[in-house]
Parts: C-alpha cells; structure tokens; sequence
C-alpha cells in the first residue's frame, strides 16, 4: 500500500481595505517612520475598521477565495481549522462561525491556539490526519484581528501588528516526495512573563479594574522576545535542514513568519541562504500572527514551482516555535 502524504492543493487570502501607515501612527503615538523602519522593518499595515467584524470575516472571506480558486466542491470537505489568537468569541470557535458561513455540510470545525505558530501547528496536524487515511481533504486557516488587542498608546508595539487571513486546501495525495517532508514543533513554557495579554482569561475575568488599567491589550518584553525568537527560528530551520540534507544550495524558498525584520535576516543568515530566496511581506502586513505565513504563501503563489524545497518557521507567546520542510505540490501557473 503507497504512503499517504498530505500536500497543499490552493491557497486563498484576504486582507482588509484599510492601510495604517506609519506617517498616521506618528500622529497618535510618539513615533515616526524612520524608528518602525530601523527597528522592525514594517512600513504600513491594513487593519479590519468596520464595526461588528472580526476574525471570522476574514477568515471566511480567504476560504471562499480558496474554494472558488482550487473549485474543490465544499460536501468533499472533511474538516476546518482556524488557527488564531483572537477568536469572535471566547465560545463558539472561530471555525464553526467560517464553517457555517461558507456551507461546509460534511465537516467538523475547531480553533487551533498556538498564537504565532498558530498556522504551522494546525497545518501538520492536518497533515497528520490526512497521513492516518481518515480524513482527504482539510481547510487550514491562520487568521488574526491582531488591532482588537493592541493598545495604540504604546508606541513599542502598536507599529508590529495588522489584521488579514490566508487559507490553505489539504488533500491526500500517494505521489512521491511532495508535501509536508518534516516538521519541528516545540514550546518551552517560559514565555508567559515577556508576552500576554493580561485580563479576559479565566485568571484575570473582565472588570472595571481590567478596562481602566488596559489590561485587556497585549503585552509585550520586546528585546526578550526578540533575542529567544532569533535563536529559535534560527536553530530550528539548522535542524530541520540538517536532517533532511538540505543547504543553501537546494533550499529554494524560507517563509518565516513576519514578525521583525531582523528577525528574518538573522534566519536567513544563520542558513547561508541569500535574501533572494526569503519570502518576506512585513514592510506592508506588518505582524498578522497566525496569519502571516500563509498570507506570504498566498501572495507569492506564482513564484511557487512544483517540487520547491522551503522551510517554514515561527515563534510565538509561549514560546512555542518549530520549522517545518514542505516540498510545495503545483505550478500555480498551471491551475
């Protein structure tokens, strides 16, 4: 009996209308382009401004591109998962709410918390379940309204982050030597200090005391995280690559998730791998969290080609991080 693999079949995304540039940030906080551009390399974000939408939109808004694109038909789906840190609601999951939306009626739904890392550790479990026979074909979503949590009057974080979703189809497939190759996931726990969010969880409920001390934004110790996210995603990509046989020479893509500018360079340098070859979106997404790998994915499609070594990385709140190597499935160009 042929292995069962999981390979990615379609992307889809989406991203709000609005742009926050950095010239506008500098008229409500202490800043200017020049410190968010040396610092963390972002010149601009969208951000989801309509009242009463969240992270549901716009994750039911990548996944209806995705089904319209791949023209998979929505009973032949088995299962979605939204990978977000800012759900609609604490109950029901995001997932049910995209599930509904767009009429998946043979499918069972849940949200994936693994904040940054949210999309990679959705994504193999997907392809776990497809790698076990009983599932064919999984969404994955990694979506964030990353501007509901974040406090515009601090200027050290509120330039990072911006909102958008990306999608991705999972289906098996018994060909050879394409699709998710490997994969390196961990978490260490000791982040709970240098990044939260406060208040609105079981141990800190909403009060008057949370809402006057804004204790329902995230928090962030930007030079801790930085210096563990560094060496995480570096050595993990090191790993991954070590035990795959892969080098600068036959790794055709990195896709990290876009959380520092420098962060990115220190990966791409820690690998010998040349810029060129990193796909980066941050200077106009700004960090979107569980969304900004499959986002970077989506708007690179065409560049994709089948059989592509890439790695994939991440590192997020509590301090979770790994790499996955995916050895991409289509030519875009040929869908």
């Amino acid at each position: 009996m042929s292995k069962i693999n999981a390979i990615i079949t379609g992307v889809g995304g989406y991203v709000p209308d609005y742009v926050l540039t950095n010239e506008e940030l500098s008229r409500m906080v202490d800043t200017n382009d020049e410190w968010i551009m040396t610092r963390v390399g972002i010149k601009e974000r969208r951000i989801l401004v309509e009242e009463g939408l969240g992270t549901s939109y716009m994750a039911r808004k990548a996944a209806k591109q995705l089904i319209q694109k791949t023209g998979v038909d929505p009973d032949t789906i088995d299962a979605l998962i939204v990978a977000t840190s800012t759900a609609d609601y604490q109950f029901p999951s995001t997932a049910s709410i995209v599930l509904g939306k767009i009429g998946l009626k043979n499918a069972f739904a849940f949200d994936f918390w693994g904040a940054c890392c949210g999309f990679l550790f959705a994504l193999d479990q997907a392809s776990m379940m497809i790698q076990s026979g009983r599932l064919k074909k999984v969404i994955v979503i990694g979506a964030d309204k990353m501007s509901s949590i974040v406090d515009y009057k601090d200027r050290q974080t509120c330039p990072l982050f911006g909102d958008g979703a990306a999608a991705v189809l999972l289906e098996a497939t018994e060909e050879d030597n394409i699709g998710l190759m490997d994969s390196y996931l961990r978490c260490d726990g000791k982040g709970l200090p240098f990044l939260h969010m406060k208040a609105g969880g079981s141990v800190s409920p909403a009060s008057h005391f949370t809402v006057d001390h804004r204790l329902h934004f995230l928090y962030q110790e930007g030079r801790t995280v930085f210096r563990y996210a560094v060496t995480n995603m570096s050595d993990d990509c090191a790993m991954v690559a070590e035990r795959n046989g892969l080098d600068k020479t036959n790794i055709q893509w990195i896709i990290p998730h876009q959380a520092n500018m420098r962060i990115i360079e220190a990966v791409a340098k820690r690998l010998e791998v040349p810029m060129e070859r990193v796909i980066v979106n941050i200077e106009h997404r700004g960090n979107t969290s569980a969304a900004s790998i499959p986002l970077a994915m989506w708007e690179n499609e065409e560049r994709l080609k089948k059989g592509d070594n890439m790695l994939l990385t991440a590192f997020g709140a509590g301090f979770v991080h790994g790499a996955i190597y995916y050895k991409w499935a289509y030519d875009a160009g040929e869908k």
